[in-house]
């Protein structure tokens, strides 16, 4: 203690300089706690009190990301903890402004008698572990902010539980989490042993993966990829999605297909980023793993898409698919063009929001997620479906959709690396990516073929909440707008 004592109150200073840098997380922690209070005394008297106080604070913490994107400095706080720059803010935008569509969401289709403030209070807690996500590069952060994100999608999936399928869902991905999280501190801890620093990016750590045993270092990495792959459901750590998304209501499952990919992706960014530019064993072999996993997610994620019956499920396996084009993105754009990989994640986050709102519309008119059931629907609900195919056109990769344009500006950049480096796993990636976009053609077409190529035996009728067909409109609005002019989200980023 007395050899400590002296630096104490640098420590002090140096936590002190950094809050600035901290204030959208700092906003989150306050409305956090805030929420909790409300829940507890105000909600019985006004039950939109959470709601309100936890749209307050994303839009307050949305303003000072706001103010740290346009001052265009790069902060570095929390003893190297933290980096932020222009990326990582830009990813928490991103993040942020689809917790509010998401949160919204869960507002309107609050049909459970369990109060919602606790989940706002989960949800904001998630938000903050994806923020760490994006702006760190120390392991030991890392780490507890997937721990953060994953305990609070934990609670999240079992929080409605009220049959044996949702309560199922609920423990296969606790347990299946659990695992994966075990082996990534597993292989953390041995890159640390090999190294002794715990920054990813910092001289020293890369130089001790360089003196490292190529067999144990092969190891620790495999190791490393099993979290990260559990985030974002990648071969062979996706099995727990198709039972999580069906199992789960429709509002968590949309949390679940898109926020923790956008803030996992920009780490794994980050990290290729600080790896791939040194020509060493490490490098190439993350490298090769890399391809091989996409090629593997997307061709098992579209295959296994083409038997599902449920819409849910199907999506399941979609985002599944739709893995494989990230990682795509990731291993082709790194920090310096930045830009084209978040206008993915952006559009993707649209896509997915839209369709997960369309398919919880139907779910409570039919009573059923089955996308038999939506036969005939077309002409009663043009609108709705009309939407719903327009984003399914655009998970395909069509024109004049901005999916075409993000799918494009991939395949494009994965061609000029080929060009350049003559890889034959380059290659095969973009290969399998034209490949399986074609493959996804059939199993999406199944709905708009259903809702408006088919009779309706049963005469259903479809009554939609007009906020959320709202949501469901503009996401769809602007992924043909950001298709027709994808330079207005380019050059913002």
């Amino acid at each position: 203690m007395l050899a400590f004592s002296p630096y104490i109150s640098s420590f002090i200073d140096q936590i002190i300089v950094s809050i600035p840098y901290f204030k959208p997380e700092l906003t989150l922690i306050i409305t956090f706690i805030g929420i909790i209070i409300a829940s507890l005394f105000v909600d019985k008297y006004w039950d939109k009190a959470s709601f309100t106080l936890t749209i307050a604070g994303l839009l307050l913490s949305g303003c000072y990301l706001l103010g740290q994107g346009l001052s265009h400095v790069e902060m570095v706080g929390f003893f190297d903890m933290i980096h932020i720059d222009t990326f990582a803010t830009s990813a928490r935008m991103i993040i942020l402004l689809s917790t509010l569509l998401i949160t919204i969401f869960i507002q309107q289709r609050h049909q459970h008698d369990r109060p919602l403030g606790d989940l706002y209070a989960v949800v904001l807690t998630a938000t903050l572990g994806l923020n760490l996500l994006t702006m760190s590069s120390n392991w030991l952060m890392i780490f507890i902010a997937v721990e953060t994100v994953s305990i609070s999608s934990y609670i999240m999936v079992g929080y409605f539980s009220s049959n044996k399928v949702q309560s199922e869902a609920a423990m296969k991905y606790v347990l299946f989490g659990s695992i994966c999280a075990a082996v990534m501190l597993y292989g953390l801890s041995l890159l640390y042993g090999f190294t002794g620093n715990l920054n990813f990016d910092a001289p020293s750590h890369i130089a001790g993966l360089m003196e490292a045993p190529k067999l144990m270092i092969s190891i620790a990495l495999l190791f490393l990829l099993t979290g990260i792959g559990f985030k974002l459901s990648f071969f062979p750590f996706h099995v727990w999605s198709p039972d999580v998304y069906q199992g789960a209501p429709t509002v968590i499952t949309t949390y679940l297909a898109t926020v923790p990919k956008i803030a996992v992706v920009v780490l794994l960014s980050k990290l290729l980023a600080a790896w791939l530019a040194v020509s060493f064993y490490f490098s190439d072999f993350l490298a090769y793993v890399i391809i091989i996993i996409a090629i593997a997610t997307m061709l098992i994620g579209n295959l296994a898409a083409l038997r599902q019956q449920d819409a849910k499920r199907m999506m399941a396996y979609s985002s599944i698919g739709h893995t494989g084009i990230l990682l795509m993105a990731v291993l082709v754009y790194q920090n310096n063009e930045s830009n084209v990989l978040l206008f993915y994640l952006s559009i993707y986050a649209l896509m997915n929001i839209a369709v997960f709102i369309f398919i919880d519309s139907l779910e409570v008119s039919l009573g059923n997620t089955s996308i038999d059931s939506y036969k005939g629907l077309g002409k009663q609900s043009p609108l709705l479906f009309t939407s719903f195919s327009i984003v399914l056109i655009a998970l395909i990769g069509l024109p004049p959709t901005a999916g075409f344009v993000g799918k494009l500006l991939i395949f494009s950049k994965v061609f000029e690396q080929y060009q350049n480096f003559q890889s034959f796993g380059l290659l095969a990636l973009l290969i399998v990516g034209a490949l399986t976009s074609v493959i996804s053609l059939f199993y999406y077409f199944k709905i708009p073929l259903n809702a408006f190529l088919r009779d309706n035996v049963d005469h259903y009728s479809v009554k939609s909440n007009p906020l959320l067909l709202g949501i469901g409109l503009f996401c769809t609005i602007a992924v043909i707008l950001l298709g027709l002019f994808p330079d207005i989200l380019l050059s913002l980023f």
